[in-house]
C-alpha cells in the first residue's frame, strides 16, 4: 500500500468514525478520496440543518429568554 493510499484510507476512517471495511484496500487512492469528500461533505451539511433547525426553534422562545437558553443549549 502506498503513502498516498494510507493516507486516503486514514482520512476515510476518520471519516467514517473507524476504520473503513478490509474490501475498501482494493480501492484507487482516488476513490478512496472520492468517498472521504463524500462523506465529509454530508456530514458538513447535516450540521448545518441542525443548526438552522435550532436556531428556527429559539423563535419559539420568548426574546428576553433567547439569550439564556441559546447558552444553556449551545455551550
Amino acid at each position: 500500500m502506498t503513502t498516498d493510499a494510507r493516507d486516503q484510507r486514514e482520512r476515510l476512517g476518520t471519516a467514517l468514525r473507524d476504520q473503513p471495511p478490509e474490501s475498501f484496500g482494493q480501492l484507487t487512492p482516488a476513490r478512496l478520496a472520492v468517498l472521504a469528500d463524500a462523506l465529509e461533505r454530508q456530514r458538513e451539511s447535516r450540521a448545518a440543518g441542525l443548526n438552522e433547525a435550532a436556531e428556527e426553534a429559539l423563535k419559539l422562545v420568548p426574546a428576553l429568554a433567547r439569550g439564556p437558553v441559546r447558552r444553556i443549549l449551545f455551550r
